[in-house]
């Protein structure tokens, strides 16, 4: 089984890309779910902060936000069962790479997938939805009258915060970089 990894080079040089062969998972532990990836999304946000972070081996496993269908759960697992769909995002300390046919993950990184989402959609909006829900829900709580500004509005996240604050019966203001951009953004303007 292969699975993709970023290859640190010399200080200056852009990180390169290559896949690994992987002779088997590691033995699962009484929290492990084994998960068949349908989808992972790649950010160049994991590459930034990994040249950051500058960690000292030389392959580091790309790919951490992923979807996909659940083979096996440890014994301690409650959650998930056999053929249940899940979502995660794989921590910064992960030895596997989401860019894989089959791997390991704690339970306490998954969560279900909602229905009406595809694999690709799932895996992609992941990191953005839980950043937009994080902020208005915990950071800054939003409720009926408050008013909240999203810079980038037509942008991933953006898009994710504009809808989540007007669902909470927030106003919203926005920027936005081009006439595209705000003529998208009217589009998300609630009826009324």
């Amino acid at each position: 089984m292969k699975a993709l990894y970023a290859q640190q080079n010399s200080p200056g040089e852009e990180m390169t890309f290559v896949f690994q062969e992987r002779e088997s998972l590691p033995p699962s532990r009484d929290h492990d779910v084994k998960v068949q990836v349908r989808a992972c999304a790649l950010s160049w946000v994991d590459t930034k902060l990994l040249a950051e972070i500058k960690l000292k081996k030389e392959l580091v496993p790309v790919g951490r936000e992923i979807s996909g269908v659940v083979l096996e759960v440890g014994s301690k697992v409650t959650f998930f069962q056999p053929d249940d769909e899940v979502v995660g995002i794989l921590p910064l300390d992960s030895e596997e790479s989401g860019v894989c046919e089959v791997i390991l993950v704690h339970e306490h990184y998954l969560a279900h997938k909602p229905q009406k989402l595809c694999w690709a959609e799932a895996a992609g909006t992941l990191r953005d939805g839980l950043r937009a829900y994080t902020a208005l829900h915990y950071l800054a709580p939003v409720s009926p009258g408050t008013s909240v500004l999203v810079l980038d509005g037509a942008s991933p996240f953006g898009t994710i915060a504009i809808q989540l604050a007007q669902h909470r019966g927030a106003k919203v203001i926005s920027t936005a970089h081009s006439l595209e951009d705000k003529q998208y953004l009217e589009r998300l303007r609630p009826a009324g």
